[in-house]
């Protein structure tokens, strides 16, 4: 019998957390991740996760704390969100650098000022260049499936990346919904035990960490993260297919997921929970009889280039959805990341900034513009007040 609990998004990252058997947690409190940590807190205090809890001082200190537990080879997790992401900002370049394979849920929260506990996505896309590895979850069941297989994926020794597994702040993080939570034994069948094949802080066998990069070898470093996100674009689709085969639910191929895309000859591509009112938008138009589709950015870094190439193949209008905005270039970064290596008319659309509703009738509108009006490269903001 299949254990299914209704839950929220930030229940659902926790208990994926325990599901694979997380040695340390580093917390840290910030709307609207606490009650993740506040959960993990809980199975830790019943009993239900043989884990350190480091209770510390500020998001900075968060991660700092998860680099240097996973230097030991500890399996790490932390959350966090917004303005806490943003003060890490330092650390997550020393975590990537070093090659350190934390897993970090994220609820996506707009960044201030005017300070805003709402969501959109600038946060996490305002790391995006600090070599970690960033996931977006679509509902609830995919937070949890996703941070199960980050660990996987992590510690891969042809990656050994931090993830970053997103998640809408309060769309998700705050909404309940079923969730299957699959067998602890199971889970940690399939992720395995995390051994480091390098020497980790053991004094039987000392390794230097975070030594100086002097500019001999520096480039080398930036280099080779860039191999190991390239090696995970397949690991990530391995895994994925693992996951798959055994508890039954799938995303596409791990990196990308399709919806609707096989005739129509307009296609919508974003990320996050946007994905699942797009979803209803183009089943109601389908009814209809008019042909839409959704192309889901699953993994943002890597960036499955020849995948959306390939899954976009005789589409005539695409439009982009970004929730952020890359101010003084008025683009997205999905938009600048994806639009020139696509072949088809390609529009950017502005969304959802700071909590601003997305509502059906605005998917209509930007399918309405980039069809009959949008020149190529154009950005247009939806939603503004006039």
């Amino acid at each position: 019998m299949q254990n299914v609990k209704v839950i929220t998004g930030t229940s659902a990252a926790a208990e994926a957390a325990k599901l694979a058997d997380v040695d340390v947690i580093a917390a840290y409190p910030i709307t609207p991740q606490t009650t993740s940590v506040e959960k993990l807190a809980d199975f830790v205090a019943n009993g239900e996760l043989n884990a350190e809890y480091i209770k510390v001082e500020s998001e900075h200190s968060a991660i700092s704390a998860c680099v240097g537990a996973s230097a030991t080879g500890a399996r790490t997790f932390t959350a966090t969100s917004s303005q806490g992401l943003a003060l890490m900002h330092e650390i997550l370049f020393a975590a990537a650098g070093m090659r350190m394979p934390i897993v970090m849920m994220n609820a996506n929260r707009a960044l201030s000022a005017p300070i805003n506990i709402w969501n959109d996505q600038q946060d996490s896309i305002s790391q995006r260049d600090t070599g970690w590895i960033q996931l977006y979850a679509e509902n609830n069941q995919e937070t949890l499936d996703l941070i199960i297989q980050a660990f996987k994926i992590a510690e891969n020794e042809n990656v050994l990346l931090p993830i970053m597994v997103n998640l809408d702040g309060f769309i998700l993080t705050h909404t309940v919904e079923p969730v299957e939570i699959p067998e602890k034994e199971k889970v940690l069948n399939f992720v395995g035990q995390y051994e480091p094949k390098h020497a980790y802080l053991r004094p039987e066998k000392p390794m230097t960490q975070g030594a100086l990069g002097d500019p001999e070898w520096y480039m080398e470093t930036r280099y080779d993260v860039q191999q190991a996100q390239d090696n995970a674009l397949k690991v990530i689709e391995e895994v994925h297919d693992k996951f798959a085969e055994k508890f039954g639910r799938a995303y596409g191929n791990g990196l990308i997921e399709t919806y609707n895309t096989e005739k129509a000859e307009t296609v919508l591509i974003t990320m996050g929970s946007l994905c699942g009112t797009i979803k209803d938008v183009i089943d109601e138009l389908k009814a209809e009889g008019k042909e839409y589709g959704l192309l889901k950015i699953i993994s943002y870094r890597p960036l499955p280039t020849e995948q959306i190439k390939e899954a976009l193949k005789g589409t005539k209008n695409i439009a982009i959805l970004d929730k952020d905005i890359s101010l003084g270039l008025n683009k997205g970064a999905l938009f600048t990341d994806v639009a020139p290596f696509l072949e088809a008319k390609t529009a950017n659309y502005i969304v959802g900034l700071g909590g601003r509703d997305i509502k059906k009738a605005h998917i209509k509108e930007i399918i309405e513009h980039v069809e009959k009006e949008a020149k190529d490269t154009e950005t247009k903001w939806i939603g503004l007040k006039e």
